[in-house]
């Protein structure tokens, strides 16, 4: 079976495919189509939620309350999100989209399938992702000053704090929760944690006022891909006053930066071994 080709790096939201597979999963089932507009988590990374939505088919409409990896191997034994236990390219494995249900599904292999994504969902997490991209971006820059060694640079050539320091990303819609931890090994690094923990009003302040400047240049944002499957690498991609930023990113993003009234940060530090940063966003007017 080939891996499941998707459409929603390219903002899709609806698809006529067909099924490819249907397994029962506990007392639902996982679904997967030959093609589809639906964003999984991914297991590796689960900053992104997957999209939920709806399938139709033979008059019966079924709700996705999930979106989610599946690998299946030469054997066809499925295997779903954590569960899956080789990497991405592993001889032997396809990479799929698993759609799940609560409830059985018995649609052969063929059935014409309207697969739906939720539109109010997707549009709240695209911009809460995009958001977290530049919060990441504006961090490292207003902490610059605190390294004396080179930890290596961001796409903007700002000192790369998210790729040092990060620890977890937790995207919902417009906005996100982001944990960097400030332990032995990064100041090692060279990174000062202590200076961070005297000025985290100033750095707070920096962040968005870069933000409000990147808002107010209503810059590009797209995503390109190296293929249309699953399996297929993806890097997001946005146009900054000060160049062009880009992350490899399985997730789902805004068009252009004019989706925004305005991105805020607020960064915390109760436990001085942890900094957490909160974003949030105003969505522009329709």
């Amino acid at each position: 079976m080939q891996p499941t080709t998707v459409t929603f790096p390219s903002g899709a939201l609806i698809e006529e495919t067909t099924v490819a597979d249907v397994r029962a999963l506990g007392n639902g089932s996982v679904v997967i189509l030959a093609q589809t507009p639906f964003h999984p988590v991914d297991h590796t990374w689960p900053d992104q939620p997957g999209d939920t939505g709806t399938l139709s088919a033979d008059g019966t409409t079924v709700r996705v309350f999930s979106t989610v990896m599946v690998a299946i191997d030469d054997a066809g034994v499925l295997a779903v999100g954590e569960d899956i236990p080789v990497k991405r390219g592993t001889d032997g494995w396809d990479w799929h989209v698993g759609h799940l249900i609560a409830e059985p599904v018995a649609w052969p292999a063929g059935t014409m399938v309207q697969a739906s994504v939720d539109a109010e969902l997707r549009a709240g997490l695209s911009r809460g992702h995009t958001a977290c991209h530049l919060a990441s971006l504006a961090l490292d820059a207003a902490l610059a000053d605190l390294w004396h060694k080179d930890p290596g640079v961001d796409p903007l050539g700002s000192p790369n704090f998210e790729a040092r320091a990060g620890a977890s990303s937790q995207i919902h819609p417009d906005g996100s929760v982001d944990t960097y931890r400030l332990g032995k090994s990064l100041r090692k690094a060279g990174f000062r944690p202590d200076d961070l923990a005297a000025s985290l009003a100033d750095r707070d302040a920096r962040i968005n006022d870069l933000l409000a400047a990147w808002v107010a240049s209503s810059g590009r944002s797209w995503i390109e891909t190296e293929g249309d499957t699953i399996a297929d690498r993806r890097t997001w991609h946005c146009a900054l006053p000060a160049g062009e930023a880009h992350f490899l990113c399985g997730g789902t993003h805004v068009d252009s930066l004019d989706v925004f009234e305005k991105i805020t940060v607020a960064l915390d530090l109760t436990d001085p071994q942890l900094l957490v940063m909160t974003t949030t966003v105003v969505p522009a007017a329709d």
